[in-house]
């Protein structure tokens, strides 16, 4: 196939995947070159008679593997993102064909060899050497040849059982959505909303990938609240037997590789470094966290005037935020239309904070209709970058908010980074698309990981941007969400979409005064969510779990957590973030709250120093975000912020002192 798009470097601005004339049959044998031609790569790099050196064996990895690099970035974006059956049944196929391609070079003796015996005097270039080291060692390289032969047949099967997860996970989406046929029963929803599902005569409301469904809030149908929910967390219910079966096979290559469980395996080289400093932090926060849900639920109960259930707390939670604060998430809305909250909000706010600016550019196009492109330049005019937004949600697209790069920044092979920020908004029949405001805080973080992104400036594309330690990543991000209520953004975007009106002042107060409002909820759910991830990949060597939603039940009980009426935020059987390999955060979900600890300490310094200027944003991108992965992640959050950092700030941020 000599026409494949793949084979050489888009010719589009900043090498743009050229999604016009990339077909679903060009990707397999993308694939199948690609892989090829990194293995040939590598057999040059093992079999050259030169002695090792930094260039000729860890540049050289570094520069390998382009044609790979190309067709499973925009893969997997679309596997992603809009996830065809096409694009469904070439990842059965690929996925473990790209994990025993891992293995071929990760497992390469030879090529260990080499990497064990480069030496150098470069800062980046040793931190950079350290992380190919930890890599291989973490990837089985010093394992016998018995040994390594079993690590790739369990590493084989996780990449089957992965997949099918996220797949089954895709799959429900569509297949236990909600649907009704007369539409009082859907009484709450705007019109707006209803036309937005109405398919056939019937009114379709399809599941995001999570527990609390956005529509519990406003469904008066305590019945159709019921079902709405239920359908939600049993969705997917053979996911429950492939969740046991990927944590087993997880427990016996943790323990091949030399570490006692999972959790210990992937917490070595973050930040936390051992699992007891994991959960010690999650310690502190179960017990206020508890405290202040069970508060809050004797409100709700007080305000139903009735005994509540998991599917009643967003409907009373609203009842109560209007009764305590006068704040109706509904007459919100219409002063926060998609167009504008980035415009005027997002960019406006990265403007004033960098000096960087957005030019639109219909020329270039993504994957999908709805997709808009920018191009992003410093305040000199100099470029920086491409930013493409999809911010609707649809069948064929996983739940939640994302970023991920179509092409990473590096000086060594001179590219410019090219962001996405996905988003899961419903999309209107007709009109504007007005946002919630937690849909606005989540456009808001997802645009912090996109400047971790676009302001990379890095030698090696390893350790480029976003590819910082896990329990690290998602810090620049939350630090964004802060400029969502800046007063001077706020008031520069919250408009109404009609008048063009600002949002009122007395609209304003209420929203901040309910801040810490249904925060137990929120911490809780979370922490739901991550100490059934850390229970998943606690297990010992051995354990097998015969029962996935019994095990699920009596883990939440072990930690303390199980008060019934805040379900976790994930269950078992839809929680991608774990039992995907694509999103990576298995025995990982606590770094949100373990950034979050970095993200109030930061807040915090911004507060102290004036907020919204110049200086604080030059002096956070220099320190902080510039860096990416070429430095110890904490010693760039202390040379930003100047000392260690404290959880005090954040158990104030969240009312849990």
């Amino acid at each position: 196939m000599t026409d494949n798009p793949f084979f050489a470097p888009s010719g589009l601005p900043y090498q743009l995947p050229d999604f016009a004339s990339i077909r679903e049959e060009h990707f397999l044998p993308a694939f199948e070159r690609g892989m090829a031609e990194h293995l040939a790569e590598v057999d040059a790099i093992t079999s050259s008679g030169e002695a090792p050196t930094f260039d000729n064996t860890i540049a050289a990895l570094e520069r390998s593997g382009q044609i790979l690099r190309r067709t499973a970035t925009v893969f997997f974006s679309l596997a992603s993102s809009d996830a065809t059956d096409g694009i469904r049944e070439i990842e059965k196929e690929i996925a473990p064909r790209l994990t025993k391609h891992s293995d071929e070079i990760n497992l390469n003796r030879e090529l260990w060899a080499r990497i064990k015996q480069v030496a150098t005097e470069d800062a980046e270039e040793a931190w950079l050497l350290e992380r190919y080291r930890t890599d291989f060692i973490k990837a089985g390289a010093d394992l016998d040849e018995a040994q390594q032969a079993r690590l790739k047949e369990l590493n084989e099967k996780l990449s089957t059982l992965t997949t099918d997860f996220s797949q089954n996970v895709l799959k429900a989406t569509s297949e236990s959505a909600l649907v009704v046929e007369d539409a009082a029963e859907l009484d709450g929803l705007d019109e707006a909303q209803i036309k937005a599902i109405e398919k056939d005569g019937k009114y379709v409301l399809p599941l995001l990938n999570y527990t609390n469904q956005p529509a519990l809030a406003q469904l008066t149908n305590r019945a159709t609240r019921e079902k709405l929910y239920t359908l939600s967390v049993e969705r997917a219910p053979e996911n429950f037997e492939l969740a046991a079966r990927i944590a087993e096979i997880r427990i016996e290559r943790a323990n091949l590789l030399g570490y006692p469980d999972h959790a210990a395996y992937i917490v070595a080289d973050q930040t936390a470094k051992t699992v007891d400093a994991v959960e010690s932090m999650l310690a502190q926060l179960v017990g206020p966290a508890v405290r202040n849900a069970k508060k809050e639920a004797e409100a709700l109960e007080e305000q139903a005037g009735h005994p509540i259930e998991p599917w009643d707390w967003s409907f009373y939670t609203e009842k109560v935020r209007k009764a305590r604060y006068d704040l109706d998430e509904a007459a919100m809305k219409p002063y926060f239309e998609l167009g504008r909250v980035f415009d005027d909000g997002i960019f406006f706010a990265a403007t004033k904070l960098f000096g960087i600016t957005f030019t639109p550019r219909p020329d270039l196009r993504g994957y999908h209709p709805d997709m808009k492109v920018w191009e992003v330049f410093n305040e000199d005019g100099s470029a920086i970058g491409l930013f493409l937004l999809d911010p609707y949600a649809r069948p064929t697209k996983r739940g939640g908010a994302w970023m991920n790069n179509l092409v990473d920044q590096s000086f060594l092979l001179g590219d410019k980074p090219v962001v996405m920020n996905n988003l899961n908004i419903t999309k209107p029949a007709e009109g504007p698309t007005l946002m919630t405001f937690d849909e606005v805080e989540t456009a808001f973080h997802e645009f912090g990981h996109a400047l971790h992104g676009l302001f990379s400036q890095v030698r090696f594309p390893r350790v480029e941007g976003t590819s910082v330690p896990r329990d690290f990543v998602e810090y620049p991000s939350q630090v964004n969400e802060m400029w969502a209520t800046w007063p001077e953004i706020l008031a520069n975007y919250a408009k109404h979409h009609e008048t063009g009106e600002p949002m009122p002042a007395e609209l304003i107060d209420k929203m901040q005064a309910a801040e810490q409002f249904n925060q137990g909820f929120a911490t809780l759910e979370y922490l739901k969510a991550t100490l059934l991830d850390w229970s998943w990949h606690r297990l010992a060597t051995g354990q097998t779990v015969a029962d996935a939603r019994a095990f699920e039940d009596e883990a939440l009980r072990a930690a303390g957590v199980d008060f019934p009426l805040v379900r976790t935020r994930y269950r078992t059987n839809y929680f991608l973030h774990i039992f995907s390999d694509i999103t990576g955060y298995s025995a990982g979900y606590y770094s949100y709250i373990w950034s979050e600890v970095l993200d109030a300490e930061s807040v915090e310094w911004f507060k102290e120093n004036g907020g919204l200027k110049r200086e604080n944003g030059d002096h956070f991108r220099k320190t902080l975000l510039s860096v990416g992965g070429s430095m110890d992640a904490l010693a760039a959050f202390r040379a930003f912020r100047g000392r260690e950092p404290r959880i005090e700030p954040l158990l104030k941020r969240r009312g849990l002192v």
